[in-house]
């Protein structure tokens, strides 16, 4: 069969590569994918993520079986809507549902609903009232842009004037809400389930790393790298946030009318008083799906085919070692204009220790030439965390480039 992925960065290139992997499948498109992906024989097509008709239109010249949905985007704008509208298998949430990323509000209101904890907040609409909101709040605050944001619309002020600020350049953007929350001490884990029939199939947790640079210092990016397994989050804490979180929101969402089919992301908290809910996404998330989803052993294809057809899933997952991803970005990512440069010759990266799931690339006359922001994404599995990042470090000298830069302490915080 073959199978449509949407999307372009490493997130879909690293589901794509795992979809070709079975012997069910014979091709893999991805719209409108990068590059970098046809290192993997996964085949592009410039259609944009948001043309519904165009993407529509492909799927059924190609026959494809069915299609995953990679970005928030064409999630919360109604993809999964259109396609089964149109007489197609995908697999994602409904516009209806997507809105438990697309709406923060709308996520706290389930929250409450399900009686799942979260941090203390307030909405508010105008400059005015988040003053009032700033005034007397223990630093640091969270400020968070309501409504898609590419993983840039949180800003943790460690001042009252960091926090101002923050809340002018998201009404400036034209941001109608933003939420003012308190902030939570502990240790952050991201938990993905695949949510089908109202049934929940959880898979191994990792940890992100947000800040641009190492010691978890700088503005916050989409990612900048995450490791899995997580060993200072016990079976117990996973279990628990299974049972009290992930599963009280698919039921919630359910009684709702808003049913949840698909991958539903949840970026937890174990604190000094229990877990807590940071935030939900509706999708895999970037960049933990490069260092989940390879330590499947079995077939993803099938797995989504079981989903789309209310079997129970075959999951299993590789227990011992660790995988780490290190994101390699362009200087400049995420507050200023990224540099813009060639990339190493493209057989480095076949020939490197490192499996590589490429982002902001374009092709050029000369190979891979830099598009901005994040890059691409250094994989590798070992033994330990150590082994992991000497490999990932032999992987990257040879093909990174003095005009992109990573951070060297992904994983910093395991013990293995």
């Amino acid at each position: 069969m073959d199978i449509l992925v949407i999307g372009s960065g490493a997130r879909e290139h690293t589901l794509a590569r795992e979809l070709l992997k079975s012997e069910q499948v014979e091709q893999v498109y991805c719209l409108p994918g990068n590059p970098g992906m046809q290192l993997d024989q996964i085949k592009t097509a410039a259609i944009d993520v948001n043309d519904f008709e165009q993407l529509i239109a492909f799927a059924k010249k190609q026959a494809v079986a069915y299609t995953i949905v990679g970005p928030e985007q064409p999630l919360v704008a109604g993809v999964v809507d259109a396609f089964q509208a149109a007489g197609l298998a995908i697999f994602g949430p409904t516009k209806q549902a997507a809105a438990l990323e697309g709406s923060k509000t709308f996520a706290k209101e389930m929250m409450a609903r399900a009686q799942v904890p979260t941090a203390q907040y307030q909405t508010v609409t105008n400059e005015s009232e988040a003053l009032t909101a700033l005034q007397g709040r223990s630093l640091p605050i969270v400020i968070k842009a309501d409504g898609l944001a590419a993983g840039k619309g949180v800003v943790i002020a460690e001042t009252l004037a960091d926090g101002l600020a923050a809340v002018r350049r998201f009404f400036k953007q034209g941001r109608r809400q933003i939420l003012i929350e308190d902030y939570l001490i502990g240790e952050e884990f991201s938990l993905m389930a695949l949510v089908a029939d109202d049934q929940v199939y959880p898979l191994p947790i990792a940890q992100d790393h947000k800040r641009a640079f190492e010691g978890d210092r700088g503005p916050n990016t989409g990612g900048m790298g995450a490791y899995c397994p997580v060993p200072q989050i016990s079976d117990q804490i996973v279990q628990t946030a299974v049972e009290t979180i992930i599963k009280p929101v698919v039921a919630t969402m359910a009684a709702n009318g808003t049913p949840f089919t698909g991958v539903l992301y949840a970026g937890l908290i174990a604190t000094a008083t229990g877990i807590k809910v940071i935030e939900f996404n509706v999708r895999f998330g970037d960049p933990e799906t490069q260092v989940v989803l390879p330590r499947l052993q079995g077939d993803l294809a099938q797995v989504f085919q079981q989903l789309l057809t209310h079997q129970q899933p075959t999951l299993d997952w590789q227990a011992d070692g660790v995988t780490l991803g290190v994101v390699v970005a362009a200087k400049g990512y995420p507050n200023q204009t990224p540099a813009i440069f060639q990339l190493a010759p493209t057989a480095r990266f076949k020939g490197a220790n490192s499996q590589f799931s490429f982002a902001g690339v374009v092709a050029t006359t000369g190979g891979l030439m830099s598009a901005g922001g994040r890059l691409y994404t250094a994989v590798y599995t070992a033994p330990t965390m150590a082994q992991a990042r000497v490999q990932i470090e032999a992987g990257l000298q040879s093909v990174a480039d003095p005009q992109s830069f990573f951070r060297r302490d992904i994983g910093f915080k395991s013990q293995m």
